[in-house]
């Protein structure tokens, strides 16, 4: 039997106990024009959809948000469920060849050739770095202007052309809050489906400079101890990893970068 990966923009279809649908046939009718896409994973098929419209009144079918399946799926399904979004997504804006314009063809599962000038086209993940700050028993955590309700998180920031993550990491630090850090050390990754990235997490330590935080991207932010945390990122995030790392650990310790999501 084969499992079904069905999306209607951010929702995937799941069964009603909170499992990927499978069986020998599509959990749901398919219009001529719903396009089916197989994904090989470890030697197994699995069809990805795109649905017109969120499935309703269908038993023993529902749709959930993507994201909300971390606290649902195993971590292999969730991780798949990422995975086929993103090839989706990037179906949906890789149609047409960017050489010549004409119009695409899947050649493996994960990769597209054209046609007509041969040109092949693979994924390109949007690469992005978070970094957990600490100063002596405090952590730095700031509120995107973009983050929902009084929600904190980590400084983070997308990768550049020509740098590496490290210079990422001190550039992203230096523009938007202005300080200095040192000691600065891998901590986990992290793929994130919303729509097409990568995070990349590291750990730092503060080492010197005045926190001026940068109003056009953070609307607020400071140096937080484990008594009197704000709401911070739900689990399904790296960013939540690495704080609930910092938050079991020693005081003096800096986390023990085991991270669990």
């Amino acid at each position: 039997m084969t499992r079904y990966l069905a999306y209607c923009k951010g929702d995937i279809l799941l069964t009603c106990e909170g499992s990927i649908p499978f069986g020998f046939e599509p959990p749901v009718p398919l219009k001529p024009w719903n396009q089916v896409t197989t994904l090989e994973v470890e030697g197994d098929d699995v069809k990805l959809i795109r649905l017109d419209q969120p499935v309703t009144g269908i038993d023993g079918l529902q749709m959930a948000g993507l994201r909300k399946t971390h606290a649902i799926l195993s971590a292999e399904d969730y991780q798949l469920a990422g995975k086929g979004a993103e090839l989706l997504y990037w179906d949906q804006n890789t149609r047409y060849c960017g050489a010549c314009g004409a119009p695409t063809e899947w050649m493996t599962s994960i990769s597209k050739k054209c046609p007509v000038c041969g040109k092949e086209w693979w994924p390109s993940v949007s690469t992005a770095i978070i970094v957990r700050i600490l100063r002596a028993d405090c952590i730095l955590l700031v509120r995107a202007r973009s983050f929902r309700g009084n929600r904190h998180g980590l400084v983070a920031g997308f990768l550049e052309t020509g740098e590496t993550l490290e210079q990422c990491v001190e550039r992203e630090v230096r523009e938007e809050t202005g300080i200095q850090i040192k000691n600065l050390r891998y901590f986990a990754s992290q793929p994130w489906p919303y729509p097409f990235g990568l995070m990349v997490g590291f750990t730092a330590d503060y080492a010197g400079g005045e926190l001026r935080l940068q109003k056009s991207e953070l609307c607020e932010g400071g140096w937080f101890s484990r008594s009197n945390l704000p709401p911070i990122p739900d689990k399904a995030s790296i960013a939540r990893a690495l704080i609930d790392d910092w938050i079991n650990s020693d005081v003096s310790g800096g986390g023990s970068h085991t991270p669990s999501n």
